[in-house]
């Protein structure tokens, strides 16, 4: 006699597992005071530190009568978010896979996946708290205006999280331990700080180095934030450039990752 197939766990279990797998990460990652410093606390400090140095707050005629710190503030931006991406992620995930976690929960009711979205909504979350953080003290502290056009500064944020999210599961999907992930998270970091302009703003580099720069991700990204806080919508070119990016990384991660 045919033995029945288990009849699928209902959809409002499966709801419930994750919200508990969510609530169980978040724990988990509000007790990692490393990453919460480097994500929520570190771009802050950096861009106050810069902010206390008296001539980035005086106008520039090269920058259309700007200060330096009116362009520091998106940087910081992105600081947070490549911190949180590079950094704080791929060793979490690189860690389940290499104990097993992942591999284990791929037999339960509670897919992998429920993990993986987790942990990917709780660096997303943050990266956005510390840019809030950093907008709210750069206009307090040092009257960096607001984003003038906010729906156009939101899109690019949006675009430059998801962009950051994407790297960051590639290079989980690369590594085989965390070790491994550290080290090209290292690597990619660098790079990626270059090109978001924490050095020398993008707006300040060379012509010929600025528009380089404006094909990476993160450079594209710096552009888009500092248009939409001037008030201008950022140029479709540099959304165009993130998007497509995160669309090419996303595609890879997906196909080169392995749960074990």
């Amino acid at each position: 006699m045919a033995t029945a197939n288990p009849a699928p766990a209902p959809r409002t279990a499966l709801s419930g597992a994750s919200v508990a797998v969510l609530k169980s990460e978040t724990r988990l990652f509000l007790r990692e005071p490393g990453s919460l410093f480097w994500i929520m606390v570190f771009p802050t400090v950096l861009m106050t530190i810069l902010g206390l140095i008296p001539s980035f707050r005086d106008p520039d005629d090269a920058l259309g009568g700007r200060r330096v710190i009116d362009l520091y503030v998106p940087v910081a931006v992105l600081l947070a978010m490549i911190m949180a991406g590079l950094q704080a992620m791929p060793p979490v995930l690189t860690g389940y896979r290499e104990r097993g976690i992942l591999r284990r929960m791929s037999t339960t009711p509670v897919r992998a996946f429920a993990l993986l979205g987790a942990q990917i909504a709780l660096h997303g979350v943050a990266a956005l708290g510390s840019a809030l953080l950093v907008t709210a003290v750069g206009r307090i502290a040092f009257g960096v205006r607001l984003p003038r056009q906010p729906f156009g500064y939101l899109l690019a944020l949006l675009l430059a999280v998801a962009c950051v999210l994407a790297l960051g599961a590639l290079v989980c999907a690369v590594s085989r331990t965390t070790r491994i992930a550290g080290a090209i998270g290292s690597v990619v970091f660098f790079p990626m700080m270059f090109t978001a302009g924490v050095w020398v703003p993008v707006q300040t580099m060379p012509d010929t180095l600025r528009h380089i720069v404006q094909f990476t991700p993160f450079g594209a990204a710096s552009q888009a934030l500092d248009q939409a806080a001037a008030g201008d919508w950022p140029n479709w070119a540099y959304l165009g450039v993130v998007a497509l990016w995160t669309a090419l990384v996303a595609v890879a991660a997906t196909r080169t990752f392995r749960w074990e």
